[in-house]
Order: C-alpha cells, then structure tokens, then sequence
C-alpha cells in the first residue's frame, strides 16, 4: 500500500532480517528500525522520544509487543514483566507519540489485545502480581488492560481526528511464550503446531484496522475477524478504564498536570508531505 514502516525491535540481527524483507517488498520507502526493550521504563520513553524526533507525522501506531512468561519476573522498575511489556508499553509509546499522531489527522491508533481477557478482572490492589503468580491470569489481565487502555484513549482523543480500536488476532503461530522456560515452551509450540494460524492470517485485521476506509471515524471498538464485536463485561467498565489510566499515568512517572496538557484537544493542519509513517 505504500506505507513506510517504523519499527521497534530487541534483537538488532532480527532487527536488521526484517528491515531487509521490508525493503525488498517496498524499495525506496526508507523504512527505518528503533532498539529498545519494552520492559524497560527508560527504553519505552527513549524510543518513543526518538521516533516522536525523527517523525514529523505518524498516521498509524500499532501497539503490537506482547510477551508470555512462565514464572513471575521483576523489572528494575519493579513490574511485573508481563504488565510491562504487554500494557505499558503500549501506554508510554502512546502518550509521547500523541502530537505526532495529531500532526497526521486522521490518524490510528491499533492495540494488539486477545480473547484471554475473558473470565478475568483487574486486582488494582495487585497489578503486579505480588501474590499468587499464574501466567495464563497475568496475561490475559494484561489484554483485558489494552481493551481498557484503549476505551479510555479513544474518549481522550475524541475531537483530534484520532482513532483507537483494538483487536483479537486470533491464535496466531509466533515466538510468543518460548523464551524463558523450556516446558511453557514446549507445550505452547505443540498447540501452536496443532491449532495456530499463519502469522500472515493474524496480520490481516490489523492491515484492516490501519487502512480500510470502513472503520474511518470508528473508534474505542474491539475486533476480531475485521468486525467489532462486544469484549467481555469487565473490558466495558468506563470506571475500570479511567482507573487503569490513572494507575499507568503513575507508574510511569507521567504527572497528572502533563497528562491533562497534553491530551488537550488541539487544532491539526494535514501535512503536504509524500508518504505515510505506520
């Protein structure tokens, strides 16, 4: 479609893999990757303040990292891995790429969430999973938090010519749970190699979300097989959203002052420029 791709990688050697793949199918396009790990505070607002200066405009973010991890992990910040990667990431990239989104209105925002968030509920007294660590909980939690998260931010963005939806890509074959313990990932590769789809087949409904002009003007919605349909009752608690925006504001240092000036809606003016930065 012509896209330029801006991408946030851990790995410079598959950085560097895919950077190529991407030129071969869009030469001349300059895509361009950015190194960070995403459970890292520091990392999340490096690379979201180099893209935000390299980037005059960005008509698409897609939200996309997401992580499985047997056992309960810690960051230095004192996360829990799971809600780091998986939520935050998504909130802190959000928020300091938000001019630059403006800047390109109309413009999308696209969160990667999953049918894990089912039968789960938010414990704002245990966000971090302090007591009682189980991965399947602690990532389906953090997927009932990218539908909040983006109920919220789509009612915050309300009149910049900005869109936030989310999407359930279906169970898709990828490196997800595989890296940190040789049983998880056993059992994961197994269901993947019996029951997963191509990883083209989940990129589908994000391609949809980010381009198709049938959800032009559509916003706070979830997806899944590229239609909205209703998330579970817990994922559609405007209370829960507000508080899970209010929680994240903090634990990423972002002040309550910053975040109301700069979620202000303001005039935008279309760019002239050729080319369009996802």
């Amino acid at each position: 479609m012509g896209a330029r791709l801006v991408l946030v990688a851990r790995d410079p050697a598959r950085g560097e893999a895919a950077l190529a793949r991407l030129s071969a199918c869009g030469p001349g396009l300059t895509h361009s990757i950015h190194y960070a790990d995403l459970s890292d505070l520091a990392a999340m607002k490096r690379v979201g303040a180099e893209i935000a200066a390299a980037e005059p405009r960005i008509d698409v973010l897609v939200n996309n990292a997401g992580g499985l991890f047997a056992s309960r992990q810690v960051t230095r910040d004192g996360l829990e891995r799971t809600f780091a990667v998986n939520h935050l990431a998504y909130f802190v990239l959000t928020h300091l790429l938000r001019d630059r989104l403006i800047a390109a209105a109309p413009a999308r925002v696209v969160n990667t969430a999953s049918d894990a968030h089912v039968r789960e509920k938010l414990d704002f007294d245990d966000l971090q999973f302090a007591h009682g660590y189980r991965f399947r909980a602690a990532y389906g939690r953090s997927k009932l938090a990218n539908i909040l998260f983006t109920r919220e931010l789509a009612r915050r963005l309300a009149g910049t010519g900005v869109t936030a939806n989310c999407l359930h890509p279906g169970f898709i074959a990828t490196g997800l749970g595989q890296s940190d313990n040789r049983w998880l990932g056993f059992m994961v590769r197994l269901a993947m190699a019996l029951r997963a789809e191509p990883a083209e087949k989940g990129a589908e409904i994000i391609v949809y979300l980010a381009s198709s002009p049938e959800v032009v003007g559509v916003t706070g919605e979830y997806f899944c097989d590229c239609r909205p349909i209703s998330p579970s009752a817990d994922a559609q608690s405007d209370d829960d959203a507000r508080r899970l925006w209010l929680e994240s504001e903090r634990l990423a240092g972002l002040s309550q002052k910053c975040q109301k000036q700069t979620w202000k809606a303001t005039p935008t003016i279309r760019s002239p420029e050729q080319g369009h930065s996802t």
